[in-house]
């Protein structure tokens, strides 16, 4: 039976976290303790990669937003890999909400139904959570074929790494705000022919304990 070991890793933090909802707005660059966490965790993954059940990193992705590809620059350095672009790890397309103050849309009626019954909602201009948690299941099941028997690292986005971990514990996504992800953490899922099993989520400590009982 063949299965392949994803680590999912969001983004380090970047000085508009907590703030504000960039989405895909271009030019947004980690922080300086967003670089920080980038360094942190690569540390963590390159010391847990002998225990990755066997799996050395053959492959690692990132979308195509600067703050991800900056954060996966140390982790390729850190295990000896080149950083792809795979275009289903991007960010949520938020439409006319990119760049708004997070304090202002708390205030919205729609807010209410992005946290309760996100599967309802689909940003004005933008995509639905129903499209982005499509998109990066997509993705990440035809990378996971690419990579049989591999351990492969997607550098994504809090938003679409939650829907994608909603996915694979068979979690409605109408649930899914009820997983935490934060800036640099690891999440892990072994995906085999029979179901996913999620290893880790939301860690920001050593990854050299992943076992699949």
């Amino acid at each position: 039976m063949t299965s392949t070991l994803v680590l999912y890793i969001r983004h380090g933090s970047t000085p508009t976290t907590g703030a504000v909802l960039p989405g895909r707005a271009p030019n947004l660059h980690l922080s300086d303790s967003g670089k920080k966490q980038a360094e942190a965790v690569a540390a963590h993954i390159s010391a847990g990669e002998p225990f990755f059940l066997g799996k050395k990193v053959s492959a690692i992705y990132a979308s195509p937003m600067e703050r991800t590809k900056e954060t996966a620059a140390p982790i390729a350095k850190a295990v000896g890999r080149r950083v792809r672009t795979a275009k289903g790890l991007i960010e949520c397309d938020f439409g006319k909400w990119t760049g708004r103050k997070l304090k202002d849309l708390f205030k919205l009626q729609d807010w209410r139904t992005v946290q309760s019954q996100p599967s309802q909602f689909r940003f004005p201009g933008g995509e639905s959570f129903i499209e982005m948690q499509a998109r990066i299941t997509s993705q990440v099941s035809d990378l996971v074929s690419k990579h049989p028997n591999e351990t492969i690292i997607c550098v994504s986005h809090a938003d679409p790494i939650k829907a994608a971990l909603a996915a694979a514990l068979g979690t409605p996504l109408d649930l899914f705000q009820r997983i935490v992800v934060g800036p640099c953490s690891a999440s892990a899922v072994l995906y085999n022919e029979n179901r996913p099993i999620v290893l880790t989520m939301n860690n920001n400590g050593p990854l050299s304990n992943l076992v699949a009982s």
